[in-house]
């Protein structure tokens, strides 16, 4: 057995009894649902109680806000965490205009933060929830004390999109089960402990009419995935911001990466080996001992 397939072996094995006591937590102490009409739209988020400054976390593009379940616990003792359903996702209302540009979900969150009367925020987004905090922080430096993005930069260049269309597309026909589901998933996400597999299926999917299971999301998200270039905003970032790429992905290239540490004067970016595009899924131990430490300056 060869040392890499050992370190392999290891990390999973930790990411898995992560995962077991955080899903232990949730099970004990489940979050509240909660919901806020904000743009027209109703929206759905998780509150996870606790008197601390709010965590506020956005999720992908197909996901939804328990995609956080396995590591929101871990925070509850510091902040008030807050896992956000965007419009057209989960539970949350799909819009009837079909307006899913990263600006439309950062209008919902400045709705949100509005409603519930937050300030002193840290922002942490995945994906396109990444690209809806860097947006975020660069328009209101006044709200936010800390940003988060992970493996998404400003920019989503041309290949990544039509990528996107195409397999929106193909889902289209459904599956047959819960668990053809679940197969996809863990061939798209190798390194994801089975448990959040698990949880990413049963609140991501719902049963169509005619019995196939689909996607709980709006088809028409798509419309809103187009090649997009956030720099005039993301620049204005002023905020303590953490870049988390996946050493396996390619959405935030070396190019970006120099641009950020140019252009943001507060910003670290730290490459988590061997994850994919959610490395906080696929190392979730790695990752918040990094989010600790970044949380711990301010």
């Amino acid at each position: 057995m060869t040392k890499a397939l050992i370190a392999t072996i290891v990390a999973f094995a930790a990411a898995s009894l992560v995962a077991a006591q955080q899903r232990s937590d949730v099970q004990a102490n489940p979050p509240a649902d909660r919901f806020v009409t904000v743009n027209g739209l109703r929206l759905h988020y998780l509150d996870w109680g606790g008197t601390g400054r709010p965590l506020i976390l956005v999720h992908g593009l197909d996901r939804h806000a328990h995609t956080f379940d396995h590591i929101a616990p871990h925070f509850r003792s510091r902040f008030r965490v807050i896992a956000v359903d965007m419009r057209g996702h989960g539970e949350s209302a799909w819009d009837p205009d079909a307006r899913y540009m990263v600006e439309d979900y950062v209008r919902d969150m400045e709705g949100l933060v509005d409603q519930l009367k937050l300030s002193d925020i840290v922002i942490w987004g995945n994906s396109t929830g990444g690209r809806v905090a860097q947006v975020y922080a660069g328009l209101h430096p006044e709200r936010v004390s800390h940003m988060i993005s992970e493996d998404v930069g400003p920019e989503r260049p041309r290949q990544i999109a039509d990528n996107y269309q195409r397999r929106v597309t193909e889902e289209q026909a459904g599956w047959a089960s819960e668990a053809e589901v679940a197969a996809q998933v863990r061939k798209a996400n190798p390194g994801m402990p089975e448990a959040n597999v698990a949880t990413y299926v049963r609140y991501g999917t719902t049963k169509r009419a005619d019995g196939r299971i689909v996607w709980r999301r709006d088809p028409n998200i798509s419309r809103g995935f187009v090649v997009t270039d956030l720099w005039a905003v993301v620049s204005k970032v002023t905020v303590p911001a953490l870049y988390i790429i996946g050493g396996r992905s390619t959405i935030v290239p070396a190019e970006t990466q120099a641009k950020l540490r140019a252009t943001l004067p507060r910003v670290r970016i730290v490459t988590i080996p061997d994850t994919g595009h959610y490395p906080s899924e696929d190392k979730p131990a790695e990752v918040l001992a990094l989010i600790d430490s970044f949380l711990a300056s301010r």
